[in-house]
């Protein structure tokens, strides 16, 4: 079977049941939501359907085989030796986060998010009893990076736990190692925990370097838990599953405090993929990984040519594209005219944090022709 079937048109991807489909009237091009539009990889199916035909839709109760086949994910996409004995599933990443932020966390403590920053992190934070501290990420010419600064003023202020996004959505911002390790040693000094979302961590472009948060460091382990799934990088993230990961002895015994509940609310369908993901689908990953290099460079023209004053920020990761349209004049929501007059469903900036006006999310994991027809409609709005 090939690796690269056909991108279904429109008409096609509108009997689609999911949110990114029947949120907005047929008239609207959804790009707001992270769901890609390519036909899933057919080990992932096959998996899928094998456990339907076997009548195999109980609880999961345990990992299975699939925290094997992460391991050996990592190992081969990353170099990161990874224990399937420290590899717990649940529903999905959010639950991961909220998760170990309950075990972490007393009431009312602080929490920091970095704007902008994907939405759920604001919900996150007081579904687990916290607070939620912002230290936005730094922005200069030589592009955006961690506030070390500001986030150990606001560890020693008392925050007690760090909500990381490596890479960080929505820039696809990889950060950097050193960075990465700082962070790690300012928690420790201050006996804070870190807890890292790396859903987008295989969607990394080629060349581009990634070191996951356990591996950059022995501190960075002795504080951190990671978030990993194959949701995002497979489109399978309405199958429901996700990996708590932890790599030292205080975060295993954090971990050993969530009740069994945690782990039994995995889909069995999504264990199943997530194995056959993670074991059979780097060749399906990688064709996958080119249609979205060749995507956003296809926007990085687009909008040079015909969205004057519209910057892109170049991410290194994922599918995901921050407009910044400050330029344009159409105010700190640019999203609302943009669908208003254009019927182009962009994810409202804002959402992201203060950080975020002016500026508005854009999904390009499409057709080339669906993305060139949103570009085109966003032309017509700004004039």
């Amino acid at each position: 079977m090939s690796l690269r079937p056909a991108i279904p048109d429109l008409e096609t991807l509108r009997q689609r049941t999911s949110v990114k489909w029947t949120a907005y009237p047929d008239d609207v091009l959804p790009m707001f939501i992270a769901e890609m539009d390519f036909p899933l990889a057919p080990v992932v199916a096959d998996a899928i359907i094998a456990r339907v035909q076997e009548s195999d839709l109980g609880y999961a109760g345990d990992s299975g085989s699939a925290a094997a086949a992460f391991a050996g994910f990592a190992q081969r996409r990353w170099g990161w030796q990874v224990a399937p004995d420290d590899v717990s599933l649940t529903t999905d990443v959010s639950v991961v986060l909220v998760e170990a932020l309950r075990v972490a966390i007393a009431p009312g403590d602080g929490v920091i998010v970095m704007p902008p920053i994907y939405p759920p992190f604001f919900e996150i934070v007081p579904e687990a009893g916290g607070r939620v501290v912002e230290v936005p990420l730094t922005h200069d010419d030589a592009g955006w990076r961690l506030d070390l600064a500001g986030i150990e003023a606001a560890l020693g202020a008392g925050a007690t736990a760090i909500l990381l996004c490596h890479p960080h959505n929505p820039l696809g911002l990889v950060h950097a190692d050193a960075e990465l390790a700082a962070l790690a040693e300012l928690a420790a000094a201050h006996g804070a925990t870190v807890i890292s979302d790396e859903i987008h961590a295989p969607l990394v472009y080629p060349g581009v370097g990634f070191t996951p948060f356990l591996d950059v460091s022995d501190t960075a382990r002795q504080v951190g838990i990671a978030a990993q799934s194959a949701s995002k990088a497979f489109n399978i993230a309405g199958a429901k599953c996700a990996m708590s990961v932890v790599a030292s002895e205080p975060m295993r015994a954090l971990i050993a405090r969530q009740p069994e509940e945690v782990r039994y609310r995995t889909s069995i369908l999504g264990r199943a993929a997530t194995e056959a993901a993670f074991t059979d689908g780097d060749d399906w990953l990688d064709d996958t990984l080119a249609r979205i290099v060749a995507n956003r460079d296809l926007l990085d023209r687009l909008v040079a040519e015909r969205l004057p004053g519209v910057l892109v920020h170049r991410p290194s990761a994922s599918y995901l594209a921050w407009l910044d349209f400050r330029a344009t004049g159409l105010g700190d929501n640019p999203a609302g005219p943009i669908l208003d007059r254009g019927r182009v469903a962009l994810h409202r900036g804002p959402d992201f944090g203060a950080a975020g006006n002016g500026f508005a999310r854009l999904n390009f994991g499409c057709s080339p022709e669906m993305l060139t027809e949103a570009i085109d409609r966003i032309a017509d709005v700004i004039g």
